[in-house]
């Protein structure tokens, strides 16, 4: 079923604006059967995630089509980036409300064909139905690693350093730039967060050299916080960590927040939607690490370390521990 009366039949819309992303894969049949047909590539794992987005959570409802569809695509392949696969093709269910019509899904499929083009991956199904409401997307993506090298969460040992990708921060607070907050920035600044927010750069080539260099122990994406991911590795690889929070990369917009109130801080290190990779790197391996971003060009920092001891410590610049009320975000 589809959403009645602005658009067409759900058949006909899918043969007019989703069949063609499905081109480049043979196996979808130019989405005319129930499913897709699909070998896994000799000598590899398949890597499968599934993350949802929906209206008032995770975008605006006023936001551009385009950028929605991208940002869909974008937040599941960041955690490709993180286990260090390499894309090869998405299912994706859209659940249309009543206010959608033919002209806003024609720029949603543009903004899929976009990406689809920059990360070489093709729709491979799904289903396409109506909601009352919230707007809302779901993207299952499918990725190839070498046999048994996938990244994990688990894989964490003390005396690792704690790398990361790029800068924190810039998601919790693009979300307040995209909502027309932080007045006080300039607005290339609140602009240059706002895109960071709506459009994430997953870290694909940085997470496939990792793998294929065998240089990482652990790693995710930061979705949910770094606090809150970093405390993911540290459960699933039963140790602790130490962060200097004075090491944390920032944007220039974000640095010029904390400047202005130093407790932004502990918002930088528990907002998520930064979609940055976290990294637990042997220091015999930093190197080369930092080697592989630079061919990546990708910013990489080293943040802390980690240890044995259970627990969890961000140190302010001062030597102090950093108090955080909350780790970072959840839905329930």
């Amino acid at each position: 079923m589809t959403a009645k009366g602005k658009l067409p039949g759900e058949f006909e819309l899918i043969a007019r604006h989703f069949a063609p992303l499905a081109a480049q894969a043979p196996g979808a049949v130019d989405l005319q059967d129930d499913v897709f047909a699909f070998t896994p590539p000799p000598g590899m794992d398949l890597v499968l995630k599934t993350d949802a987005i929906t209206a008032g959570v995770h975008f605006l409802r006023s936001d551009p089509p385009d950028l929605v569809a991208r940002k869909l695509l974008r937040v599941n392949l960041s955690d490709l980036a993180g286990k260090g696969a390499r894309p090869l093709g998405y299912l994706m269910t859209t659940a249309f409300d009543d206010a959608i019509d033919e002209a806003w899904v024609a720029k949603f499929v543009e903004g899929l064909a976009q990406d689809q083009a920059e990360f070489g991956i093709a729709l491979w199904g799904g289903d396409t139905t109506a909601t009352p409401g919230p707007l809302a997307f779901t993207a299952t993506v499918i990725g190839a690693v070498p046999t048994g090298r996938t990244l994990r969460r688990s894989g964490a040992r003390p005396g690792d350093r704690i790398l990361v990708t790029g800068t924190v921060g810039d998601g919790i607070f693009g979300l307040a730039a995209h909502r027309g907050e932080l007045t006080d920035l300039a607005e290339p600044a609140r602009h240059f967060l706002a895109q960071r927010y709506v459009l994430p750069e997953p870290r694909l080539a940085l997470g496939r050299m990792l793998v294929e260099q065998g240089l990482a122990h652990a790693s995710m994406d930061i979705s949910d916080g770094l606090a809150a991911d970093l405390a993911h590795i540290c459960e699933a690889s039963c140790c602790g960590a130490t962060v200097e929070v004075a090491s944390v990369p920032l944007s220039e917009p974000v640095a010029e927040l904390v400047a202005a109130d130093p407790a932004l801080i502990a918002s930088v290190v528990t907002g998520g939607d930064d979609y940055e990779l976290l990294l637990a790197v042997p220091p015999s391996n930093l190197a080369d690490a930092f080697e592989a971003a630079r061919k990546a060009e990708t910013r990489i920092t080293d943040i802390g370390v980690f240890s044995p001891q259970s627990a969890m410590h961000f140190i302010d610049r001062d030597g102090h521990p950093l108090t955080l009320k909350e780790q970072g975000f959840t839905h329930f």
